[in-house]
């Protein structure tokens, strides 16, 4: 789970809008008010590339789902990725302890977007949702 650290203005200032709080797990975790904030960040991604650790989360809560997010990953080679398994496993603890339940449907609102099934199950988390195959292979040695 993600722990509190201090807001960095040079971390708000990469993002477009300062968030409420600022959490720290494998990635930094912004956590902003509306999701009408979430969607309008238009983040300075080479800015943001040297401000973060591997990636910044931007979430909040959702009329419409329990949270919304939008993963960002500049540092590695990937401005916005559309929908993030991994960076779930940080959101899903976080918001199930603050809405107080396990089970929470998310929506990732990347350009793509995409609908997350997600559960808590103790210090792991299950992630479910729909996907279009666009490629299928196979690999020999």
């Amino acid at each position: 789970p993600p722990r509190s650290i201090p807001v960095a203005p040079e971390l708000s200032e990469a993002m477009g809008k300062a968030p409420l709080e600022v959490l720290k797990s494998r990635d930094l975790v912004l956590v902003y008010e509306t999701e009408a904030d979430v969607v309008g960040l238009r983040p300075d991604f080479r800015r943001l590339a040297a401000a973060s650790t591997f990636g910044v989360l931007a979430t909040s809560r959702s009329n419409l789902v329990d949270f919304v997010s939008r993963c960002f990953f500049p540092a590695v080679g990937i401005d916005e990725d559309p929908v993030t398994g991994s960076a779930h496993c940080s959101l899903i603890p976080l918001w199930a302890e603050r809405l107080g339940k396990t089970e929470l449907v998310a929506r990732q609102r990347s350009a793509r977007g995409g609908e997350l099934f997600c559960e808590l199950r103790g210090d792991r988390v299950s992630i479910g949702g729909h996907a279009v195959p666009y490629l299928k292979g196979e690999i020999t040695f």
